[in-house]
């Protein structure tokens, strides 16, 4: 059995925790973006626009800070991260908000810890019995939160399924793949995955209207601060921590798209949906948590 580098295996950091911030509440409020950016705006465009914004900037950036060119192995291996995570990821979840509401969309999103979890055993790492317990409170508690309010198409369910199967499998393979170092792997990734996109988006048909303000806004916010900002972070956290600390915002992020719901949607949440919540915190807790100060992967 293979065992984790030892690089990949971190503390709960100041880094890691920051990136664990900008990851719980940035992509939680992402789920509202989408919603409204596809409102004007075909889904796939609209991500192919957003994920070559964020990444031109930050290629632009780290190339005037002196980071080298990605080689062309490391380009290969961007591309196809970018692929899985981008392509299969967000873009499937984008697709399927068109016919599901966005804490829906969040809901089953939060089975991507499970995923990571099962995953990462093919590639020699194990997951400790406690997560196990926190993986099984978190989902129960995403069950009660969205007890009654399921509703989507048969599509869109499927969509939202395969969704963080893309995604999970990509975070793995991506800690065994030549990316460039650092965040020039972020920005590749997503001027890659933005090509892709763009592709999917001709393939598709996509037809381009008028977009609001209210659309053109939720790009740039999704550009800037769901991809710029929370997706470097997370790449960091896959290749610095766990597998279930790394998508272990899977839970989190339903809480703060319900609570934008609640305060910028109308909607309301019963007593049943706050005790949900803190199910699902207490579910965070437990994958979060490190044992014995250390939060890497058991070997």
């Amino acid at each position: 059995m293979t065992s984790v580098p030892a690089s990949r295996t971190a503390r709960l950091t100041p880094t890691v925790l920051l990136c664990l911030a900008l990851v719980y509440v940035l992509w939680g409020s992402t789920y509202f973006g989408i919603k409204v950016a596809i409102g004007s705006l075909p889904p796939m465009g609209m991500l192919s626009l957003r994920f070559l914004a964020a990444g031109a900037l930050l290629y632009a950036f780290l190339r005037w800070r002196g980071a080298p060119r990605p080689t062309a192995r490391e380009w290969r291996a961007s591309a196809l991260v970018g692929l899985l995570l981008l392509g299969g990821g967000t873009g499937l979840v984008t697709l399927a908000e068109r016919d599901a509401s966005s804490s829906v969309a969040a809901m089953v999103i939060a089975v991507s810890p499970l995923f990571a979890s099962l995953f990462a055993r093919l590639w020699g790492e194990r997951t400790s019995g406690r997560e196990w317990v926190g993986i099984g409170i978190g989902l129960v508690g995403i069950v009660l939160l969205n007890v009654g309010e399921l509703r989507a198409t048969p599509l869109a369910a499927g969509l939202l399924i395969l969704a963080p199967l893309c995604w999970t499998f990509g975070s793995q393979w991506s800690r065994r793949l030549p990316l460039p170092a650092g965040l020039m792997g972020s920005a590749a990734e997503m001027l890659t995955g933005a090509v892709l996109l763009g592709g999917m988006s001709l393939v598709m048909g996509e037809r381009w209207g008028t977009p609001t303000p209210a659309s053109l806004w939720a790009l740039a916010y999704l550009a800037v601060f769901g991809s710029l900002v929370a997706y470097s972070a997370y790449m960091y956290l896959v290749a610095h921590t766990r597998p279930a600390l790394a998508t272990s915002y899977a839970y989190v992020n339903p809480v703060v798209a319900v609570l934008l719901g609640v305060g910028l949607g109308g909607e309301s949440l019963t007593g049943l949906g706050w005790l949900a919540l803190a199910v699902i915190l207490a579910g965070v807790v437990l994958v979060v948590w490190p044992r014995g100060g250390a939060v890497g992967p058991e070997a």
